[in-house]
């Protein structure tokens, strides 16, 4: 089943912090630090997937997507995985083959896919039957609500085969979409 979160503004930045400060939980989306204790976070591994144009991040359409890079983006996940002892990977592609591949080769190596598939969500086959093919949890995250924008971009052909859908909370998305790949590992 897929879960859809609500809009916010894309264009919001993530306050930054320092490494050892505490992160806020939000109540019903974050962990909370009871969960937390119960995991065995040091064996949980979380792979981000990127597809094309992202690497464009904070200057491609920055009134969509936000100023903030994906490089911006994967220090703030690698920052909140340091705090929550779990390992994350973070790989960027233009290419659909490249992606089903790096999907195919997740299984038995990570324990949940954090992916962002970009234009690919809305064309790919492809990475639809490796998503399935390779089993694991799947969490699909965009930085924009795909579902206010146009009309082909409303359909993801990935998301009946995901575990659920993070839409619209810009960089956050992909933090969100960290502690949903943390719980769903269990």
């Amino acid at each position: 089943m897929t879960q859809r979160l609500g809009s916010a503004d894309s264009s919001r930045q993530l306050p930054s912090r320092a490494p050892d400060q505490e992160v806020s939980r939000l109540p019903g989306t974050r962990l909370d630090s009871r969960r937390q204790s119960e995991l065995d976070r040091s064996s949980v591994n979380v792979l981000f997937l990127n597809g094309p144009n992202l690497n464009l991040l904070g200057t491609r359409q920055p009134e969509i997507y936000g100023r903030t890079t994906l490089a911006d983006i994967e220090r703030r996940v690698r920052a909140e995985a340091v705090q929550l002892e779990v390992e994350v990977e973070f790989r960027q592609t233009n290419h659909e083959g490249q992606m089903v591949e790096w999907l195919q080769d997740a299984k038995g190596k990570f324990d949940a896919i954090v992916l962002n598939a970009a234009a690919f969500t809305h064309t790919s086959v492809a990475v639809r039957d490796a998503i399935v093919a390779v089993g694991l949890p799947v969490i699909e995250v965009h930085l924009s609500n795909i579902h206010a924008r146009e009309e082909f971009r409303r359909r993801s052909l990935i998301a009946g085969v995901c575990r659920g859908q993070i839409s619209g909370f810009g960089a956050t998305s992909y933090l969100l979409g960290l502690d949903a790949a943390i719980s769903v590992k269990d």
